[in-house]
């Protein structure tokens, strides 16, 4: 299947000639009004098969890219094998795939990435000069499951695209026509196999003057990176969870499989295709809205494994990517995730039962908003004032769920000119666990703990962490040493909460509470 990214015009355009009558019936053909149309030339496509012989099997597309025919994209065709159509002048993109009559021949796909049409043209695209795609797993018992092919062609600062799809390994691939200029031809072909314990995503780029003429790669174990998908449960639950994994790079076609949680699925992927993205939707109960994680730009290198956990504890705030609250003139405006994953994904629907934000200026309550967890926004007098902020979230559960998280933030801020970060800071546990949100009973645990936002990278003048057995109820101190606490973990079927309070050194603070973080088994 090839497609084209210019949406289909009508090849040819209607010629509008102006008739005068001057006293007999001799017309005066309108200069002006012929000049004004561009004009076309031939092109003339005669499509050979394996056998040499001319054959209608075939889809054929012709994508403008500069000059007049920058626009024009069509898709000739005659069952004859020959197929002529007109064009205005320009640059242009040709690819066409051709099929035999048996589906285990595979396709062959012909790409000129340089198509100059000056004058009538005639264009032999041909089957025997196609040249194998073979880019293999080590694993000689992994299936094929689909692979992607694109070329992108730019010319005059416009750029086209041609593909290929194929459900089979059969793919012949081959460059046509005159070499482009340098770098303008980039190319993308990205393979997908399946064993019984891993996958297989196997990339490659290239950036020169031609399309591919064949392709073939028999990969080691050594040249792979892994990269593993962990989905987590609910401690007690069982699931079906769903996952995509494709290159972040260029346009491709990914990956998408099931996953039965507590689970693992295992991909070995190409370190040459650069940094890889996941997007990963845990199992959710009856009724509840479906929520997706997402992991982007997941860097990769041979012979090491990299591991994704998601939707596992500790639950709690993030501010990886967002500076978390803003002011902008007299609005202060909240967007703290705070039911990211352990591993700091951040969902796009959690699951919760009540949220609220609420903001005091100078002690005075100046609103409470409910909704989304973390998310609100309030307007203020424009003098500098001190605030505090807290942000809270219930939601139902068993221990190690969170079934609680509230972060409160005292600040000073005034009126600003533009959108301007606030300073905000939030605290990141990261124990490991196992794929319940679990910690064996009775045993010492070390748990890290990571700063962001306004008080990392040494901003931080005093952190103190706390830990609850009983919900909330009372806290004992644990010490933060070399950037972790050690816990001692209670009995078995217990939950644990943290707490943490901090102050930054502008004098700004964060008090930080997680009830049920994890439960002990």
């Amino acid at each position: 299947m090839t497609n084209s990214s210019v949406p289909r015009r009508s090849v040819l355009r209607t010629m509008a000639l102006a008739v005068a009558l001057v006293g007999s019936a001799t017309p005066v053909w309108d200069t002006a009004a012929i000049a004004a149309e561009p004009a076309t030339y031939a092109l003339t496509i005669t499509h050979l098969d394996r056998t040499g012989h001319k054959t209608g099997n075939y889809e054929t597309n012709v994508t403008g890219i500069s000059g007049p025919g920058a626009d024009q994209a069509v898709h000739p065709y005659d069952a004859s094998g020959t197929t002529t159509v007109r064009l205005p002048k320009g640059r242009y993109l040709l690819d066409s795939s051709l099929t035999g009559g048996d589906k285990a021949d595979g396709t062959d796909w012909i790409v000129q990435p340089r198509l100059d049409l000056d004058r009538d043209t005639t264009i032999t695209v041909d089957a025997r000069t196609t040249a194998p795609v073979d880019v293999r797993p080590p694993d000689r018992s992994a299936d094929f499951q689909r692979s992607a092919m694109i070329v992108e062609v730019t010319h005059d600062g416009t750029t086209r695209m041609a593909n290929i799809i194929n459900s089979t390994p059969t793919l012949r691939v081959a460059h046509l026509g005159p070499d482009a200029e340098a770098g303008s031809v980039k190319q993308w072909f990205d393979a997908y196999w399946r064993a019984e314990t891993a996958g297989y995503a196997l990339g490659q780029t290239f950036t020169g003057t031609r399309a591919l003429t064949g392709l073939t790669r028999q990969y080691s174990a050594q040249e792979l990176a892994t990269l593993r998908i962990r989905g987590a449960a609910r401690p007690g639950t069982t699931g079906t969870a769903s996952f995509d994994l494709q290159p972040t790079a260029g346009p491709t076609v990914g990956v998408a499989e099931t996953l039965a949680t507590p689970g693992t699925a295992t991909f070995l992927v190409t370190p040459q295709r650069g940094t890889w993205d996941v997007s990963y939707a845990p199992a959710s109960g009856p009724g509840a809205a479906p929520t997706r994680y997402f992991a982007n730009r997941i860097a990769v290198r041979a012979g090491t494994t990299t591991t994704h956990t998601f939707d596992n504890a500790v639950f709690g705030p993030d501010l990886t990517d967002r500076p978390g609250v803003e002011r902008d003139g007299d609005k202060i405006t909240a967007n703290v995730p705070m039911l990211a994953d352990g591993d700091g994904h951040v969902p796009s629907s959690p699951a919760f039962d009540t949220a609220s934000t609420t903001l005091h200026r100078n002690g005075v309550l100046v609103g409470t908003q409910s909704g989304t967890p973390g998310r609100a926004e309030f307007t203020v007098p424009s003098a500098p004032a001190a605030y505090r902020m807290t942000s809270t979230v219930n939601r139902k559960g068993a221990a190690g769920t969170a079934t609680r998280v509230t972060a409160s933030w005292t600040f000073d801020s005034g009126t600003t000119t533009g959108p301007t970060p606030t300073p905000v800071s939030v605290v990141r546990f990261s124990p490991e666990l196992s794929p319940t949100g679990t910690a064996a009973a009775n045993t010492a645990l070390r748990v890290p703990v990571t700063v962001q936002g306004a008080a990392a990278n040494g901003h931080t003048r005093s952190l103190k962490v706390s830990v609850s057995t009983d919900g909330g109820v009372s806290w004992t101190r644990a010490p933060v040493d070399r950037d972790a606490v050690t816990i001692s973990n209670p009995k078995a079927g217990t939950g644990v909460s943290l707490r943490a309070e901090l102050t930054d050194t502008g004098g700004n603070t964060l008090t930080q509470t997680v009830i049920d973080a994890y439960r002990t088994q």
